[in-house]
């Protein structure tokens, strides 16, 4: 097993909880209704084994972030959160800046605050998606607009930075919903959001729903408005617009996110988490057991439950660098893209004089236009 022996970047460990109380229909990511609470507490045990079999591979390392995702870790009670949280700073350390935990705003109680504070957690992102009750219901959430002020609320009061979800792009939404959701957010102080455009993703509700002829997302035209007008009223509110879907007031940025657009390590512990370590082989990429029972079972057997453990090639890990680097305002590093690729980037003027790319000294970032077409950007910058 392949490891670094000098890496001195902060080590980010992303732990995915995959149970949910009920599955939106929109959803495509790896969760499963929570049914059996004592599967829950050998998945704990379970991913506090695999992290020790972490540990093995990156040796000591500084901790940057912790982020809990899911599914739904807002189910996590406050001992298997704190199982998880302890395992984490027994193998590494005490660091971490942010220790953050995806929420579901019917899970914020003020019990539960003072719990998660005291657990160590810095950081909540809540799930709100709007406070419109019938976008809601649209959206299959168990939770309504009055329940996601409430929680937010308490959120900003209590922890040093808060994240909020907005989705937009619903079809059949009132024409001033998203107006009246960005003016709540503003009122109510939430310092990141997290906007999303619906997508029908295949094998979901919404795609099956879609495939009848039950219409859930809008063109790609009205979502390209609905993000302008989002992205308008934010800026002009003060939010920087660091990455292609968030937005943060001063000090208020994702750290652990930034890990992943800035091409840092990270830990991919839980059901089908993923992972990136830089070793002296290279840039491995790893995944996880997807079902629950399938992951204790393979920590059990073998100490860890990585089944796919896949050392990227040059040209592999240069494109995911630039992919990802490109998603923030602050771009990437040629010198390092260099270093990946083995050759300098030859960047055609055109997409600097098109307005798509910027290069100020050794920095290389996509423009407010260029973000626009990420995917189209990457093929022209690497072919």
């Amino acid at each position: 097993m392949a490891r670094i022996t000098a890496n001195l970047e902060p080590l980010a460990v992303y732990l995915h909880w995959p149970y949910c109380a009920r599955i939106c229909p929109y959803c495509d990511f790896n969760v499963h209704l929570d049914k059996r609470a004592d599967e829950g507490d050998r998945l704990v045990a379970a991913m506090v084994a695999d992290l020790a079999h972490w540990r093995d591979w990156t040796g000591p390392r500084e901790i940057s972030s912790i982020h809990f995702g899911g599914g739904t870790p807002s189910l996590l009670s406050r001992d298997q959160l704190m199982a998880l949280i302890d395992a984490v700073r027994s193998l590494w350390g005490e660091g971490a800046a942010e220790v953050a935990l995806e929420a579901n705003p019917n899970d914020v109680t003020q019990a539960q605050v003072d719990s998660w504070v005291e657990a160590g957690l810095t950081r909540l992102s809540l799930g709100v998606q709007s406070f419109d009750d019938a976008v809601l219901k649209t959206l299959g959430r168990d939770h309504d607009g009055a329940s996601a002020r409430r929680s937010l609320k308490m959120a900003i009061g209590a922890f040093q930075s808060v994240s909020a979800d907005l989705i937009f792009g619903v079809q059949g939404e009132a024409e001033d919903r998203l107006p009246r959701d960005l003016g709540a957010m503003l009122d109510l102080g939430v310092p990141h959001l997290s906007t999303y455009q619906l997508t029908i993703e295949p094998g979901t509700a919404f795609d099956k729903a879609e495939a009848r002829g039950a219409q859930r997302a809008v063109g790609e035209d009205q979502s390209a408005q609905d993000f302008e007008l989002i992205r308008q009223t934010l800026l002009a509110a003060g939010y920087r617009h660091y990455e292609v879907s968030n937005f943060a007031k001063p000090g208020q940025k994702s750290a652990h996110n930034l890990a992943y657009w800035r091409g840092r390590d990270y830990v991919g512990v839980g059901p089908g988490a993923h992972g990136r370590l830089w070793t002296d082989a290279g840039r491995v990429a790893t995944e996880t057991a997807l079902r629950p029972a399938d992951y204790i079972t393979a920590v059990g057997s073998q100490g860890t439950a990585i089944t796919l453990r896949e050392t990227l090639d040059p040209d592999g890990a240069a494109q995911e660098y630039v992919m990802m680097g490109l998603r923030i305002d602050d771009g990437l590093s040629l010198s390092r893209l260099s270093a990946l690729r083995g050759e300098a980037l030859s960047i055609d003027p055109a997409l600097i004089e098109d307005g798509l790319l910027s290069v100020e000294g050794d920095r290389l970032a996509a423009t407010d236009q260029g973000r626009m077409v990420l995917d189209a950007l990457t093929r022209a910058l690497l072919l």
